[in-house]
């Protein structure tokens, strides 16, 4: 692949156009970047030349998005690849770990249950979960609602009684040689206490992910035939048994509505836009039934038409996933509102993806088009939801912006917004914390946590300015370690890592800086600054009695209305910032308590105090495990745990009291303890 050809400049577009003849004809990826180095969008084109061209036109003529995006631009560099599959490779790569502002990025409106079995497990284990996905489980999903899950693996462990207790639940059994209720009510073959073996638990697994993998005819046939032939052999009680098996797994049928009477597997794909958002709405076909359902709405910072944000979707959608499950997670059939701009080549790259070919289709007629106007409609009332939550959000957030512009006199407007905040308990675990909005919206993964060192006892203004002096030190030597390029002297040092293209560890700059607190906290932020030779970063402060917002060298704070868009904004961050550095004090404040209590377990170092710490995390969490559970820790043995245990406990747990009482938790099988 040759390498990148960079152009860049200091001022508007024109600036920074490439010299004609300089941008190759060939297939790539082309990556724009802000004057401080941040990579703001990524693209790719068959022809590297004329698609780069139509971004250096009148900006007067070019959509106000796109205009917007390369008058913040500073520079363009591109990537020559061979083929158009590399380029779509390429750019999803870049999309990924850029993260930049001006692409449309699909994100989940909330977290999305799986339907999750541990094949990877010696007695695999069916639960419903959350989040990423993990190596050695097959998934199912992703669902609406729980709830519903639920109910459905409740009556198919009927039929497949398969293990669905946690791991210390399993173990605990095991050690007592007793099941949990499930396996006294038939919901589970009981592999704890050896009523099957390993193999026979696996092959009922295998049975219960067929049946969920929409092979469903199969099974059906069989316990009906089983039923029939105990019927005919006089085995009555038997026959019963199959059938309230048939009739659990013909109800939980029904929960799956059948869509597809071809038995297909497809994903339906359906978009509905505004001007400013753009809502999507997939269903997962699995055997012609539903087999999940998943919604995003996003930002439309781009000028693509609805072609090219199918092109995104199913770019982000698919081309993430890993090897082993692609087979599973990318369907045969993929049905779309308009077909992308080359499906022929997203075609080949999914095909590569699953090991099979797969087709992208706009269906004409039949089922397929009735399912796909009825996951339209979907999109439809998920963006009408949307916009009644969110009404007018985005023009609020840059309504917000100017309003502090203007209030705190700043020359530009804070697109980035740094706020701090100091937390302690009677001068002990004094820590701070450092949370960041971008563009009015938070973004966590630039938030920072501070232990602070220098200040004895109870000192907030003293930490503050710790915390400061830190935070733009840190600034300072990243500006000094920037690699200095051409025309540095207009538009200031790169502020990102040459080789990935991120920005550095604390290198961005903010646009304003909050405090948590009134003129005491200011003033010592600023005069951290000024130690620094730091003079173009305004300061502020917003005080909790009456919200008034202190800046430096005034008697009298700004006093925004209580309407205000941009008070509302600065009271969003300042109590951010606050609840990260509350977490941060209670997980120290917690981890110190835990260390305290085990200083006198006879026979238990640093280390291990350490590991039991990172195991549980809290003394909370400690004192509630079992001795098994102790004992599971690396290093920790039975006589260990016990005195660990003993240790952690409250006085009314170490008392003379009744024991504990039992019961059973029906959905887990989990066994529960409670004190009379």
């Amino acid at each position: 692949m040759p390498p990148a050809r960079p152009a860049r400049s200091a001022r508007g577009p024109q600036s920074y156009r490439p010299a004609p003849g300089s941008i190759p004809t060939q297939p790539g990826v082309y990556r724009f970047r802000d004057p401080s180095g941040r990579v703001i969008y990524v693209g790719k084109a068959k022809n590297l030349r004329a698609r780069l061209s139509s971004y250096f036109q009148d900006v007067g003529q070019l959509h106000p998005r796109t205009a917007t995006m390369v008058t913040t631009a500073a520079s363009v560099e591109w990537t020559v690849v061979n083929t158009e599959v590399e380029a779509l490779q390429l750019e999803y790569s870049w999309i990924k770990e850029y993260d930049p502002r001006f692409n449309v990025k699909y994100r989940d409106d909330k977290s999305y249950p799986w339907l999750a079995v541990t094949v990877g497990e010696e007695f695999p284990r069916v639960m419903v979960g959350r989040g990423a996905k993990k190596k050695g489980t097959r998934y199912f999903g992703p669902y609406s609602h729980a709830w519903a899950i639920r109910e459905t693996v409740d009556v198919l462990l009927r039929v497949f009684p398969m293990r669905s207790c946690s791991n210390g639940v399993f173990k605990r059994s095991a050690q007592i040689g007793r099941p949990c209720l499930l396996g006294y009510i038939d919901k589970c073959a009981a592999p704890c206490v050896g009523n099957v073996t390993a193999e026979e638990h696996r092959r009922i697994v295998e049975d219960f992910c067929d049946f969920m993998g929409g092979q469903t005819r199969t099974f059906l046939r069989r316990i009906e035939k089983e039923m029939y032939a105990a019927s005919d052999a006089m085995d009555f009680e038997k026959a019963a048994r199959l059938r309230d098996d048939l009739g659990a797994m013909q109800r939980a049928l029904e929960k799956q509505a059948v869509v597809l009477g071809d038995g297909a597997d497809v994903d339906v794909i359906a978009l509905a836009e505004d001007p400013l958002e753009v809502a999507v709405q997939i269903f997962y076909v699995r055997g012609g039934r539903i087999r999940g359902q998943r919604g995003w709405v996003a930002d439309r910072v781009e000028e693509g038409e609805v072609p090219e944000l199918v092109e995104l979707f199913l770019l982000q959608q698919y081309a993430g996933i890993d090897a082993d499950q692609a087979a599973d997670a990318i369907p045969r059939e993929i049905l779309v509102p308009a077909l992308p701009p080359d499906p022929e080549t997203l075609e080949e790259l999914l095909g590569e993806l699953r090991g099979a070919k797969v087709a992208i289709r706009v269906p004409q007629r039949g089922d397929k088009k009735t399912l796909q106007e009825t996951v339209a409609r979907n999109a439809a009332q998920a963006l009408a939801l949307h916009k009644t939550k969110r009404a007018s959000d985005l023009t609020t957030r840059n309504r917000a912006l100017e309003e502090i512009q203007e209030a705190l006199e700043l020359d530009e407007v804070p697109l980035r917004i740094e706020c701090y905040d100091v937390s302690n308990l009677q001068g002990t675990e004094v820590v701070a914390s450092m949370v960041v909005f971008e563009d009015g919206l938070a973004r966590k993964s630039e938030y920072r946590r501070f232990v602070i060192k220098g200040v004895d006892g109870q000192n907030d203004v003293a930490s503050m300015h710790e915390v400061i002096t830190r935070r733009f030190r840190r600034l300072l030597d990243e500006q000094a370690r920037s690699e200095v390029r051409p025309g540095d002297d207009e538009s200031g040092p790169m502020l990102v890592d040459p080789e990935t293209g991120r920005p550095r560890k604390f290198a961005y700059a903010p646009g304003l800086v909050v405090v948590d607190g009134g003129p005491p906290q200011v003033a010592a932020a600023k005069r951290a600054l000024d130690e620094l030779g730091i003079d173009d970063i305004p300061v502020c402060g917003l005080a909790k009695r009456l919200e008034e917002v202190w800046v430096v060298a005034q008697e009298d704070p700004v006093i925004l209305p209580r309407s205000s868009e941009g008070l509302y904004l600065l009271q969003r961050i300042r109590d951010e910032a606050h609840r990260f550095a509350i977490n941060h004090h209670r997980s120290r404040r917690s981890r110190s308590m835990v260390e305290s209590a085990l200083d006198d377990v006879p026979g238990l170092g640093e280390v291990r105090r350490k590991t039991l710490m990172k195991y549980f995390g809290s003394l909370k969490k400690l004192r509630g495990a079992s001795l098994e559970e102790i004992a599971e820790v690396p290093g920790i043995g039975p006589r260990t745990a016990a005195a660990i245990k003993t240790a952690v406990s409250s006085p009314e747990e170490g008392s003379d009291v009744a024991p504990p009482m039992m019961s059973v938790n029906t959905a887990t099988g989990e066994i529960i303890e409670e004190t009379p």
